[in-house]
């Protein structure tokens, strides 16, 4: 179907066949919508309410960049609700609030202050696969979820907090931001319901932000009073002052590291789930994977300057942002009358983008695009290819932060894994989808490892 012309009237879905296909299986309704429309501006009927899915790339730019300031997040919109009640006011909300965390921020997260720590979180990760070895020589099966959770959570608190949090406590957040992410689902599927009404998830959901503050407001006090002298994230921001001198105040630390512990846990451990059923059913992909690994790395340890020569295993990890993006999806809502793709926007109508739907459009990816091939992201076959048509860690001002951290503890922790171990699935199909905030399987992904025996040069 071909784009709409300027002037036209969205394309309607009627509701009986919008509804209830986008309850039932809102991932696979948001790709085939988006492939039956050929990323024309689709208006999604809803029952009470309504929604413009938006999925072809120069649309979703204009949301995303040159029209930021009519497209804000929204604090009305069902995921942004949610999340702000996690993560209060701070850098993902909008306005001089959003602009005043990222100046605080933004310098922390620059390549020049996260590639020194690569030797210190290949350490914390080589620590934590180490706890495998019990469970690899007993044949007993692990929840990958369950693990990789643990190990980047060693991580990712090391880089945030050095020593001032422990790994029980680490992992009582990650636990609690388990609970938090899931429990939003009911949330999603109903956007029009005002908080005041209770759904299923919203106790665990409102137990769970108790718990984190519980564990991280003592931290972030101790550390206000003595800031020290380390550059983890904690300390340098206890260090900090605002732009009239002061400094930052306990709820603008608590919001900031709150919000950039969730995206950067949340997207590592369960992005790298989808990882091991994708190389149990793609033979060809695995083999060239460990023996990259095995020649770069060897046994190990690795270290900062291997990164560069793991070039097949960032491809992999690209390809796996495609097909499995945390953030499925982009709510945003308009703040004043716009044209979008040719369709007419009225001032206060949900926006939604997902970069899910748009990276596995035929129109962009060709009639393979839900086909797990790397070889998409070798080294010049980007060109001609809109910078929107793949954007998992979104775009425009509000891109995320930790987009670089990623890339490196993602490449730590599979390389740090595959160096030690080999692995064969319970159940080697790819799991369906979960309604959560982030893209989640529907079922856990449990495997039995087993270690590599190396022979002694």
């Amino acid at each position: 179907m071909p784009r709409t012309t300027p002037g036209a009237k969205a394309m309607a879905i009627p509701v009986y066949k919008a509804l209830p296909r986008l309850v039932r299986d809102p991932h696979q309704s948001l790709v085939d919508i988006a492939n039956w429309s050929g990323g024309a501006v689709v208006r999604l009927g809803l029952g009470v309410s309504s929604a413009y899915l938006v999925t072809d790339p120069a649309d979703v730019q204009q949301v995303l960049q040159e029209k930021a300031d009519i497209y804000p997040r929204g604090d009305d919109t069902a995921l942004w609700r949610s999340v702000r009640r996690l993560v209060g006011d701070g850098i993902l909300a909008e306005g001089e609030t959003w602009a005043a965390s990222r100046r605080t921020l933004g310098p922390l997260f620059r390549t020049t202050r996260i590639g020194p720590l690569v030797d210190t979180m290949a350490e914390a990760i080589a620590t934590s696969v180490d706890e495998l070895e019990v469970a690899a020589a007993a044949g007993t099966p692990i929840d990958v979820g369950a693990e990789l959770s643990r190990i980047v959570s060693s991580a990712i608190m090391r880089v945030f907090f050095a020593d001032r949090i422990d790994i029980e406590a680490a992992l009582r957040i990650m636990a609690a931001q388990e609970v938090i992410v899931t429990a939003m689902g009911p949330r999603l599927l109903a956007p029009g319901v005002p908080w005041w009404i209770r759904l299923p998830g919203d106790r665990r959901f409102i137990a769970a932000v108790r718990a984190i503050d519980d564990i991280l407001l003592p931290v972030l006090q101790e550390a206000l009073q003595r800031p020290g002298d380390s550059d983890d994230v904690l300390s340098t921001l206890a260090r900090a002052r605002t732009s009239e001198g002061a400094p930052l105040s306990l709820k603008q630390m608590r919001d900031d590291l709150v919000s950039m512990v969730a995206v950067t846990t949340e997207t590592s451990y369960v992005v790298l789930t989808w990882l091991w059923p994708v190389l149990a059913n793609n033979p060809e992909v695995a083999s060239r994977l460990y023996a990259e690994v095995d020649h770069v790395i060897g046994e190990g340890p690795i270290r900062a300057e291997n990164l560069q020569e793991l070039t097949y295993t960032r491809m992999v990890l690209d390809e796996l942002l495609r097909l499995y993006p945390a953030g499925w999806i982009l709510p945003r809502r308009a703040a004043e009358a716009d044209v979008l793709g040719g369709v007419r926007i009225k001032k206060g109508a949900s926006i939604i983008l997902s970069p899910y739907a748009t990276h596995r459009m035929s129109a962009l990816w060709g009639e393979t695009a839900e086909v797990f091939d790397p070889e998409r992201f070798a080294p010049g076959r980007d060109e001609g290819r809109h910078r929107y048509a793949y954007y998992p860690f979104g775009g425009g001002r509000h891109r995320c932060l930790g987009e670089h951290l990623f890339a490196l503890e993602a490449v730590l922790v599979v390389a740090t894994f595959l160096s030690r171990f080999r692995f064969r699935l319970n159940d080697s199909a790819i799991p369906s989808t979960r309604v959560a905030a982030s893209l989640r399987p529907a079922r856990p992904v449990e495997m039995v490892l087993t270690r590599i025996a190396r022979t002694a040069a």
